[in-house]
């Protein structure tokens, strides 16, 4: 890539940065969570409306690697925003993306449902999950603010997608897109996800129509 694309390259990450984050230069404001709810008729962080049932997947995943399950803070938590770990998250997005090839449960494994690593390099929408949410944890993000979740997209089918609960709002992270939005700029419906600080229970999110699998890629 030559000098000039790669300085066109950074100002345009620069701009979408700054415009997530409210700031183009400088410290981060402090009210910048206020004023972005302010500005949507969503909240910036999504609010649960209770318990919801645990996806099948996820348990047999659970039994499969009990070591990624369970062991929450019971508290919760938001990530501090800012360019150098939106520019992390970016980076992890795109690279699972590019790196895992769209395979169906049933062509994969011949069962209409199953969560797992894509250790071979092909899975669903819920590898792409598992994948990201396993790096991010890794390179040191909590757990408790990386939350596998349960959507229905624009075809109205059942897909997962991961959320990342920050300080500037709930941030998606998906394989059928490349850029990383708010909750609310998705065009999704969201039915549950995991309980943050408790990641083996599951809150409603208020779509009550629980897809039976979770997504065809």
């Amino acid at each position: 890539m030559n000098k000039r694309l790669e300085r066109a390259r950074h100002a345009t990450v620069t701009v979408i940065i700054g415009a997530l984050l409210g700031v183009f230069a400088g410290a981060l404001p402090v009210e910048a969570n206020d004023r972005l709810a302010m500005h949507s008729s969503f909240p910036a962080n999504m609010v649960s409306e209770g318990k919801s049932t645990t996806p099948i997947g996820y348990a047999q995943f659970c039994e499969e690697y009990p070591r990624d399950c369970g062991s929450g803070n019971a508290r919760g938590g938001k990530v501090a925003l800012t360019e150098a770990n939106f520019a992390q998250l970016t980076a992890i997005n795109a690279e699972v993306n590019q790196r895992i090839k769209p395979m169906t449960d049933l062509d994969h494994y011949g069962v209409a449902e199953r969560w797992t690593y894509a250790e071979d390099g092909y899975g669903d929408c819920e590898e792409y999950v598992l994948v990201k949410r396993r790096e991010l944890i890794a390179l040191g993000w909590p757990a408790e603010t990386l939350l596998i979740t349960v959507v229905r997209d624009r075809e109205n089918e059942g897909h997962a997608v991961l959320t990342v609960v920050t300080d500037r709002g709930d941030l998606v992270l998906d394989n059928q897109e490349s850029g990383i939005v708010l909750w609310h700029e998705t065009g999704y419906r969201f039915v549950k996800r995991q309980a943050q600080g408790n990641p083996d229970r599951w809150v409603s999110l208020g779509d009550v129509m629980a897809p039976l699998t979770v997504g065809q890629y």
